[in-house]
């Protein structure tokens, strides 16, 4: 019980970690794979499956009981899902794993950063060997084979991504390019252009100077991989976490000077004014409703359905909703991609084989049970019928999505799986007329300028250092950006507080485990 224990206190107050405990485990055992198989060689077929999951899947307020309800129709096994208020889903999870082997879930969804840990501790099911042999893999249909590749940690696959990662686009109002008389911009010196225009001009045309600011984000650095995506053209190759090099070598990103430099161009943006006061405070929220009110023009936020979502709520509020989504500027070069959430199976689950198959495995199905975890139930989600929604009017036989449950007044645009992230080939997808274009070319502007994540493997010196190594970085962010202090005094800083040395620790933990 002890490690577990640790492995939540760990996990908690890294918010930047990716990984969390060392020690590896195989994740399987011989008994779940014989409960796994019929006398006839036949995977078995579960009768119920117990499943942890965050706001990824909609709650009941947003209909999760209907959800539920169909699911256990087109399978015929009782679905039972666990689903903690989205804000303290990892406490919860956290707490779960402690609290014994007998109250694990069957299956369980993680982000990267339990993902590594949780599976080097053992409590995953190395799903390797069944996905290989997998009906899916070998249908021909996968077209994202590199993100599933991307999840293995030393050849082994503990969890399944049923989408790709997505990411952050920087998106440009139209109308503030047009007031100031500016291009979209392609460098560096082009961005901050537009950035001092549209903070010293009148780029929202309301005849006052000075009024706006250029961007505003979630906070300097993000709290997941990879950290720098809501502010990433003042990113050139820097990250504040671990990464390995060309020559496979680790190496803790804050302390190179790539980062440093770009907390000096940080630095500089936000004493001009360019980037918002709030941003060390704001959360995602409070940027979209000041994005919404016309206070700031550049906003880098989801590629995909939020393109659409900014569009539509600008106009709501009576402004032009005309969006540039940006190419990469050149010297940031390519967007990143984050890690999809991460579909697990835990080694208390009697049946891992069948709940792979029937759970996991026909998500991506191509048929029914894509279309629910894509789109929602019908009647209740998505329809066909001849009506008007949210003041669109539909044709019988259009398919559509429904008026949120939640925000009446707005419509869903997806269930658990964003169509646009697909990996898998879906010919029959009875929505895919109706994605919008900006939702759609948005999402292909990222896919074709982006490259993945990559994991970041579990340490035992990563659990033990990497939380209060965390909380020391962004203080020494802050110091720099809010309070102007210089990078000699903030590094130094980082020296006195251990900061060097549990870095390379951690460095060195990393580069062993490679060697070995």
């Amino acid at each position: 019980m002890k490690q577990w224990k640790k492995l939540t206190a760990a996990g908690l107050t890294a918010a930047m970690a990716v990984s969390l405990l060392g020690g590896c485990n195989s994740g399987s055992t011989d008994e779940q794979t014989q409960s796994s198989v019929t006398a006839d060689g036949e995977v078995a077929k579960p009768e119920k499956i117990t499943v942890m999951v965050d706001s990824t899947v909609f709650d009941r307020q947003n209909g999760r009981d209907e959800f539920e309800a169909r699911w256990e129709e087109l399978t015929g096994i009782d679905l039972e899902f666990i689903q903690p208020d989205h804000s303290a889903y990892y406490d919860v999870v956290g707490q779960t794993f402690a609290s014994g082997r007998k109250n694990w879930p069957d299956v369980i969804i993680l982000n990267s950063s339990y993902y590594t840990g949780y599976a080097e501790e053992g409590a995953l099911w190395d799903m390797t060997e069944t996905w290989d042999n997998s009906e899916l893999k070998n249908s021909g249909r996968v077209t994202g084979e590199d993100v599933v590749d991307n999840m293995k940690i030393n050849g082994h696959l503990y969890g399944m991504p049923i989408t790709r990662g997505g990411g952050c686009i920087t998106y440009v109002k139209k109308a503030w390019l047009d007031n100031c008389g500016l291009e979209v911009p392609s460098n560096y010196e082009e961005y901050m252009n537009m950035l001092k225009a549209f903070t010293e001009g009148d780029p929202d045309g309301n005849g006052v100077n000075g009024d706006t600011y250029g961007v505003s984000a979630a906070g300097f650095v993000g709290e997941e991989a990879p950290y720098t995506n809501y502010l990433p053209e003042f990113y050139w190759g820097a990250t504040p976490s671990f990464k390995q090099d060309e020559n496979g070598v680790w190496y803790d990103g804050f302390t190179q000077q790539e980062f440093k430099d770009a907390l000096t161009r940080i630095r500089d943006a936000y004493t001009a004014g360019y980037i918002d006061r709030e941003t060390l405070t704001n959360g995602t929220s409070d940027c979209r409703n000041k994005f919404y009110e016309d206070k700031f023009g550049v906003f880098t936020y989801w590629a995909g359905t939020w393109a659409d979502n900014l569009k539509t709520n600008l106009e709501n509020n009576g402004l032009d909703g005309e969006l540039v989504a940006l190419p990469p500027i050149e010297e940031l070069g390519s967007y990143t991609e984050r890690l999809a959430p991460i579909w697990c199976i835990t080694t208390t689950c009697e049946n891992p084989q069948g709940v792979f198959k029937y759970f996991i495995e026909s998500m991506m199905d191509g048929g029914d049970m894509q279309t629910l975890w894509t789109y929602g139930v019908e009647g209740v989600h998505w329809s066909t019928k001849a009506e008007t929604v949210c003041g669109n009017t539909y044709e019988e036989g259009e398919f559509h999505m429904l008026e949120s449950l939640e925000k009446p007044g707005t419509q869903y645009t997806k269930a658990t799986m964003d169509p646009t992230l697909s990996i898998v080939e879906w010919d029959t997808d009875p929505g895919q007329n109706a994605v919008s274009q900006v939702t759609r070319e948005s999402q292909e502007l990222f896919n074709a300028n982006c490259v993945q994540e990559k994991l970041v493997p579990s340490t035992t010196e990563m659990a033990t250092y990497n939380g209060d190594l965390t909380t020391l970085k962004r203080s020494i962010v802050a110091d720099v950006v809010v309070q102007g202090v210089s990078l000699e005094e903030a590094y130094a800083r980082f020296e006195a507080e251990h900061g060097t040395e549990w870095s390379q620790k951690i460095v060195d933990s990393l580069n062993e485990m490679e060697q070995n």
